[in-house]
């Protein structure tokens, strides 16, 4: 194996504008997409550890961090999109695609319309439902306001680690409450609220695509989280042929950031078993 990459930040033209990307390390590539309002950032201690062993490709998505703003809705195939042509412009033939929430939905998209490109899948607290009628309705009201104040500035951060975050990391995780409020406050309201326009009253019922998914996948959930919680996340697992499920019991919305050592530890098992 080649000695890793120092990280190095790059634009690649996409359908959704220019998205920013990450890359460390060297070997098969690793791709990590975050939640809605999330940047690449949510991904840190993933990075640090798998560059050793793999190509570590983390996205600021469609909209968030240094990407291009978003001006209109979008499709989940032309996420998938995105994805694709960030392997197009590495020049590499496939990854394993890990996602949070938003990314778990379009690791979803991606791996059951070009398996070809899809050495693995890990899909964490995310669903393949639509939205129901009160999920619409909160982040309809929240949107609303936050497009009325500027921003998710106080105390509309709060709705945002509420959502996030479970009582253990609110009691116990400073750094992680602190993380989130300060992703929430650097949010360009006037471009994210297209993503969440898009992937929570828009989001498409994937259910059906969940069985026609053939790579390998980890699904993972935590038992904390108040967005979507355990049993439906199961459904994603259950609906795709032979994946392995996980609950992590003291984590919500956001495990990789919450409880990073056990992440790891479950991306080392799942790579370690798919090759």
């Amino acid at each position: 194996m080649s000695a890793p990459t120092a990280p190095s930040s790059l634009r690649v033209p996409t359908v959704l504008g220019d998205v920013a990307i990450t890359v460390a390390g060297s070997g098969p590539a690793l791709l990590l997409w975050p939640s809605l309002l999330m940047t690449g950032s949510l991904w840190a201690a993933q990075a640090d550890r798998f560059a050793a062993t793999h190509t570590v490709i983390a996205v600021d998505p469609p909209g968030h961090g240094a990407s291009d703003p978003l001006r209109s809705a979008f499709t989940f195939e032309q996420c998938a999109q995105v994805i694709e042509q960030i392997l197009d412009h590495l020049e590499i033939d496939a990854a394993h695609v890990v996602g949070n929430s938003w990314g778990g939905m379009i690791g979803i998209t991606f791996a059951a319309t070009r398996p070809q490109r899809t050495r693995s899948c890990v899909l964490m607290n995310c669903t393949a439902s639509p939205a129901g009628h009160r999920q619409r309705l909160e982040y309809g009201l929240l949107v609303r306001a936050a497009r009325l104040r500027g921003g998710l500035k106080p105390p509309l951060t709060g709705s945002a680690v509420n959502a996030f975050l479970g009582p253990t990391s609110e009691r116990t995780r400073p750094d992680v409450v602190a993380h989130v409020r300060a992703a929430a406050l650097a949010v360009n309201i006037a471009s994210a609220r297209w993503a969440v326009t898009s992937v929570v009253p828009r989001r498409p019922d994937q259910r059906a695509l969940l069985p026609t998914i053939s790579a390998p996948v980890l699904v993972v959930a935590g038992r904390e989280d108040r967005t979507f919680p355990v049993p439906e996340v199961q459904i994603v697992a259950d609906g795709i042929p032979e994946a392995r499920f996980v609950v992590i019991e003291d984590a919500a919305h956001l495990a990789a950031l919450e409880v990073p050592d056990r992440v790891n530890e479950l991306l080392d098992e799942h790579l370690a078993g798919v090759g």
